[in-house]
């Protein structure tokens, strides 16, 4: 296998990986728009049916859970959520995250739970016991807005509800300075003669469209998400909830779910050595919930119990989500090389805390993987340098021997051994760097701090194409530098093929995200580099010994 081989093998691999995922994006079912705010208004006294139970193992039902309708609501404000909660259920039906940008296109802030905007999405939880409230029971809020003042660590909204005679629920979101994390906590004072005996769920409402301004080369994953110590980490697409397919670990005594997005992430996690059911169901016209139902310690006459949920909803931030809960971090979805792209991705955090700047660390990320490969870019590159010297040779055989294969074949495989050339000294070496691009790819695609991250000039967000097409263009010029430095293929049709390749590739990474396209293009100038020296000494060499 010749040089030229070696990078149209390249080329059908990398197309082979764009294509496998440009396929799962464009093979999901498609979705129903959600329904407008109209058609899902319930009257103020609508009871859902909720989750029933048998023993105190568990549940044994899950939640049929229309749709909550708007209704009076309270606002939270903190130093990194705007958030609205109903007095239905006490449910968070919006939560705008003030660190984050919507996107390049729209202005404003993100906004993660929504109430009819651009999805349906809303975090929900209730009781489950004779009488006691659930995410459709009217509370009572406190007037006016709850803030999170200067000098404040944090911010509880407390609300209340009658849960039966001599019983008083009262559900507590608590928001902290700093934290992604809002506390989820039920406390039921009972003053009747008789024991209460209760579980809570936690549950995630959401349409199931997926996130807008994605790029239609890359996919992403949106849907709910379980994580067992048995069942480790479980994605559901909502096509598999709709038809009851969906295959997960229901009762574990550990775990979460979460409804996972591209950057993003909400997740209900119930606190160590409490037995758990997990659900997920359809429950509308292209509505969909996932939860979770944990025991609430039994409340003795005169006596409080308590359970608290914390919530999670914000970015996928690695080392916010390990601390939570294990297994959290895997909602950073970088396809099936993460045991690769872990560590990478460990490494561009290093590299941006001595830059301050993701497009510099992308770019001391490219030298540092270069060095690791140095050796064998070396090899592929020497193996090419010589190739390239004994081109004519080779096409004198081609001319001499056209019309028997076999005797070429020999011919040249004599050649190789004389000249110490190893026909796949330049396929090999280039084959290994495959996996560290593709894992840099996903890096690239699913970390959120290149959201909106600028690098210099023009380029204001790493995450999208550069709006310019600058980077791609050059990335296509230095293409076409390494193909005129590579060996002339002696085969004319192959010879085109490879001047045309800058093009394709050209073309391809024109909608590619800008970080990643500044990884290539620092890339190959590296590359050139290397191999321009390496030509030139071989060169040389070859030239004072003759």
């Amino acid at each position: 296998m010749d040089t030229q081989r070696s990078a149209l093998l390249i080329v059908f691999l990398f197309s082979l990986f764009m294509l496998w995922d440009g396929w799962q994006r464009q093979s999901q079912p498609p979705v129903a728009a959600a329904p407008a705010a109209g058609e899902v208004a319930q009257s103020p006294g609508a009871q859902a049916p909720v989750p029933t139970v048998s023993a105190p193992a568990g549940a044994t039902d899950v939640p049929a859970v229309p749709v909550v309708a708007q209704k009076t609501a309270t606002r939270v404000l903190t130093d990194l959520f705007v958030a609205d909660v109903s007095a239905e259920g006490g449910s968070i039906i919006r939560l705008e995250l003030l660190k984050h940008k919507a996107g390049p296109e729209t202005t404003g802030n993100f906004v993660l739970l929504d109430n009819g905007g651009a999805h349906l999405y809303h975090a929900q939880s209730g009781l489950i016991g004779e009488g006691l409230p659930t995410h459709k029971t009217v509370f009572q809020l406190p007037e006016g807005e709850l803030t999170l003042a200067d000098g404040q660590d944090k911010v509880e909204l407390r609300m209340t509800a009658p849960g039966g005679e001599g019983i008083t629920v009262t559900k507590v979101l608590t928001f902290t300075r700093g934290s992604y994390q809002i506390g989820t906590r039920y406390e039921v004072a009972n003053a009747s003669q008789a024991p209460v005996n209760a579980h809570a769920y936690f549950q995630l409402l959401r349409d199931g469209k997926p996130t807008a301004g994605g790029n239609a080369m890359l996919s992403t994953f949106t849907g709910p998400a379980f994580y067992t110590d048995q069942g480790k980490y479980q994605k559901i697409d909502f096509s598999d909830i709709a038809d009851n397919s969906a295959k997960f670990v229901s009762k574990a005594p550990d775990g979460w779910v979460a409804l996972v997005q591209h950057y993003f992430v909400s997740a209900f996690v119930p606190p160590k050595g409490a037995d758990r059911e997990f659900f997920a169901r359809k429950v509308g016209n292209d509505l969909y919930t996932a939860g979770v139902v944990v025991p609430l310690a039994a409340a003795a006459p005169g006596a409080t119990s308590s359970i608290e949920v914390p919530l999670y909803a914000g970015p996928q931030i690695q080392e916010d989500l390990v601390a939570l809960a294990p297994g959290l971090d895997l909602v950073v979805d970088y396809g099936f090389l993460t045991i690769i792209a872990s560590p990478m991705h460990w490494v561009l955090e290093k590299l941006h805390d001595m830059v301050g700047n993701w497009g510099w660390a992308i770019i001391l990320l490219t030298v540092l993987i270069k060095a690791i490969f140095f050796p064998l870019s070396a090899a592929s590159y020497r193996s090419m340098a010589k190739l390239r010297l004994v081109t004519p040779r080779m096409q004198q055989i081609k001319e001499r021997h056209g019309g028997d294969r076999m005797r070429m074949q020999q011919e040249m495989m004599e050649l190789y051994k004389t000249e110490k050339i190893n026909p796949l000294g330049g396929c090999l070496p280039i084959v290994v760097q495959i996996p560290v691009f593709i894992a840099l790819y996903w890096v690239l695609l699913g970390s959120v701090e290149m959201r909106n991250a600028p690098w210099i000039g023009w380029i204001t967000d790493l995450s999208i194409k550069d709006p310019y097409f600058v980077l791609p263009i050059i990335m296509g010029i230095t293409m076409f530098v390494q193909t005129k430095l590579n060996p002339t293929p002696p085969d004319p049709i192959q010879a085109k093929v490879m001047l045309f390749l800058p093009i394709v590739f050209t073309g391809m990474f024109l909608f590619f995200p800008s970080g990643l396209v500044l990884y290539w293009v620092v890339n190959n100038v590296l590359s050139i580099a290397q191999q321009w020296q390496i030509t030139r000494m071989i060169e040389s060499g070859k030239t004072a010994k003759t």
